[in-house]
C-alpha cells in the first residue's frame, strides 16, 4: 500500500450509488455523508447516537437525496446485527454501492502498564473487529454491483505507534493489515478496497490527544471530506488496495 495524491471527482461522482457510512455522527463522517450527498448518493446514516444523527441527517437531506438514519452500538453489535443490517439495505434499497467506515473509539493517551483492560479490547473491537464483520456482511450486496468499494479510514501510523496510544493504535496496525488482506482477495472482483487516511482533523477524537486551542496543523473535516467521495466513486479504482493519505 502506498501512499498517493488525490486527483479529485466532479459534480454528480455518485449519482444513483447507494452509500453505507459508519461513525456517521463523527466529525470526519458527517463531513463525509454531506460531501456524498452533494455527489448525488443516497446516504445511510449508521451511528450510535441517534440524536446526533438527527443532526446529520438534516444537513445530509439539504445536500442532495434523502438519506437514511440506521441506528446501532458498534461496540456492542453481534454478527447477526451487520447481517440484519444488510438484509434491510437489500429489502429497502435493492443495493449497495460503497461502504465508508469512519467510526472509532479512542479513550485517551494512557500508559500500557494503567491503561483499563476493557478500554483497550473496546478500542480494538470498534477499530478492527466491527469494521471487518460489517464489511463481510455487506459483501454480498456489494458483489451484486458492477462497481463498489469498501473504504476504511486509518490514521497515521508513525503517529499512532507510538507511546501511549494503546489499542486504538494496535488496531490502526490491524486495519491496515485488514486492508491489504481484502484487496488481495477481492483484487479480482467487481469490489474494491482502500484505505483514507485523513490530514489532521478538528474532530473530538483528534482533542483526546492534542489540544484544539494549540493544534495549528488541523483543519476542518469537511477539507478532507472529498477525498471519501473520490475513493466511493467509479475515479476510487485509480488507488484500489492503497491507502489515500492526506496532508
Amino acid at each position: 500500500m502506498s501512499a498517493v495524491p488525490s486527483v479529485g471527482v466532479g459534480t454528480g461522482a455518485l449519482a444513483g450509488r447507494v452509500i453505507l457510512i459508519a461513525g456517521a455522527g463523527g466529525g470526519f463522517g458527517s463531513a463525509a455523508a454531506v460531501a456524498c450527498a452533494e455527489a448525488g448518493a443516497t446516504v445511510v446514516l449508521l451511528g450510535r447516537k441517534p440524536r446526533r444523527l438527527d443532526r446529520v441527517y438534516a444537513a445530509v437531506e439539504a445536500a442532495g437525496p434523502e438519506p437514511l438514519l440506521y441506528p446501532m452500538d458498534l461496540e456492542g453489535a453481534t454478527p447477526d446485527d451487520y447481517a440484519t443490517l444488510a438484509e434491510r439495505l437489500q429489502s429497502e434499497l435493492g443495493r449497495l454501492d460503497g461502504v465508508l467506515y469512519c467510526a472509532a473509539d479512542f479513550p485517551g493517551l494512557t500508559p500500557f502498564e494503567h491503561a483499563d483492560p476493557a478500554a483497550f479490547a473496546r478500542a480494538v473491537h470498534v477499530n478492527l473487529t466491527a469494521p471487518a464483520w460489517l464489511a463481510q456482511a455487506c459483501l454480498p450486496l456489494l458483489r451484486q454491483r458492477d462497481d463498489a468499494a469498501l473504504v476504511f479510514t486509518v490514521d497515521d501510523p508513525e503517529r499512532v505507534g507510538r507511546a501511549f496510544w494503546g489499542g486504538y493504535g494496535a488496531a490502526q496496525h490491524g486495519l491496515r493489515g485488514l486492508i491489504a488482506a481484502l484487496h488481495d482477495e477481492l483484487a479480482r472482483s467487481p469490489v474494491r478496497v482502500s484505505g483514507l487516511q485523513p490530514g489532521p482533523m478538528r474532530t473530538a477524537l483528534r482533542a483526546r490527544a492534542f489540544s484544539l486551542d494549540e493544534d495549528g496543523v488541523a483543519r476542518e473535516p469537511a477539507v478532507h471530506a472529498t477525498a471519501a467521495v473520490e475513493l466511493l466513486s467509479a475515479a476510487g479504482v485509480a488507488h484500489r488496495g492503497q491507502v489515500l493519505a492526506l496532508s
